[in-house]
C-alpha cells in the first residue's frame, strides 16, 4: 500500500534547503536555515549524503568544497568530523538528519532528497537509505522522502515502508547529466517507475511542468510538486499545475 503524503505538503510552501540566506548567516541546508523557516511557518526541503560511519548527514552535495572550507568527499568524514566541519558564511557545522528532526518536531513538513549513491542512477544503493530510516524512526511529524534515483525510492519502500515517498523528476539535459548514459536519461524522463516504487508524488522542474506525462500522473491522481521557484510570477504559472511548490530567493 502506498502512503499517502501528508496534506501540509500540499499547502506549506517548501524551502528549498531550508530558508537559506548566505548574507544573514544562513547557509543551504542549516540549522539557521531551519530555524529560519520554522520562525515564519514554511515547510524544509533538505538534501541527504552519507557519512564514512554512515549516518544521514544534511548536505546537498557530494564534495566538501563548495560549502565549506574544506575540500573532498563528504563520504570520506565521519558524522563527528563533519559536525565540527564550519558552513561557508555560517557559525554551524553539517548537522545530522536526527538532529534536523529533533529541531522541527514536528511544527512544518520535511521533505528529504537522498542524493544519488549509485553515481549512475542504478541499483547500488541502500545504505543511505537504511541511515535515513533509523535516523527518522518514531518521528510522528510530517515526512516524506524522494530521490532521482528511482533505485533508492524503492529502498525506501523496503526500509520505512508508512513514510510518504516520491520522485524528483525533470528533463534531464545532457548537458547538466553528462555523466548518465542517454539511454537511461531518456527512460528517466517519462517516468516510468511512478506506479513501481509505490511513490504518491513527484517533484518536477518547474520549468517544464507541461510535459505530457506530468499531465498523465496529475490526471489520475498524483499529487504534483515543483523546483525550483525564484520569484513570485514564477510561483505563480507553476501553481497552474503544481499542488505546492519548493522556493528559494524570495518569500513564497
Amino acid at each position: 500500500m502506498t502512503p499517502p503524503l501528508h496534506k501540509s505538503f500540499l499547502t506549506v510552501p517548501l524551502a528549498h534547503r531550508a530558508l537559506h540566506d548566505i548574507t544573514d548567516g544562513r547557509p543551504e541546508n542549516s540549522r539557521a536555515a531551519i530555524r529560519a523557516a520554522l520562525a515564519l511557518g514554511y515547510g524544509i526541503e533538505i538534501d541527504l549524503q552519507l557519512s564514512q560511519d554512515g549516518e544521514a548527514m544534511v548536505f546537498h552535495d557530494y564534495d566538501l568544497g563548495r560549502l565549506t572550507g574544506e575540500t573532498g568527499p563528504v563520504r570520506q568524514r565521519t558524522a563527528t568530523e563533519l559536525s565540527d566541519i564550519m558552513l561557508s558564511g555560517g557559525e554551524e557545522g553539517v548537522p545530522t538528519l536526527s538532529e534536523v528532526l529533533t529541531m522541527v518536531d514536528g511544527q512544518v513538513p520535511v521533505l528529504v532528497e537522498l542524493k544519488d549513491q549509485d553515481g549512475a542512477l542504478g541499483p547500488d544503493v541502500g545504505i543511505l537509505e537504511t541511515a535515513a530510516a533509523q535516523a527518522a524512526d518514531g518521528y510522528e511529524g510530517p515526512l516524506a522522502y524522494m530521490s532521482f534515483n528511482p533505485e533508492s525510492v524503492a529502498a525506501m519502500a523496503r526500509v520505512a515502508p508508512n513514510v510518504p515517498r516520491g520522485l524528483v523528476t525533470e528533463s534531464f539535459p545532457a548537458g547538466e547529466w553528462s555523466l548518465i548514459k542517454a539511454v537511461v536519461r531518456n527512460r528517466l524522463r517519462e517516468i516510468p517507475d511512478y506506479d513501481r516504487v509505490g511513490a504518491s508524488f513527484i517533484s518536477h522542474q518547474a520549468s517544464d511542468l507541461n510535459r505530457s506525462r506530468v499531465l498523465e500522473l496529475k490526471s489520475t491522481g498524483a499529487h504534483i510538486l515543483c523546483w525550483t521557484v525564484r520569484s513570485p510570477k514564477v510561483e505563480a504559472e507553476a501553481r497552474k499545475i503544481a499542488d505546492n511548490v519548493t522556493f528559494e530567493g524570495y518569500l513564497a
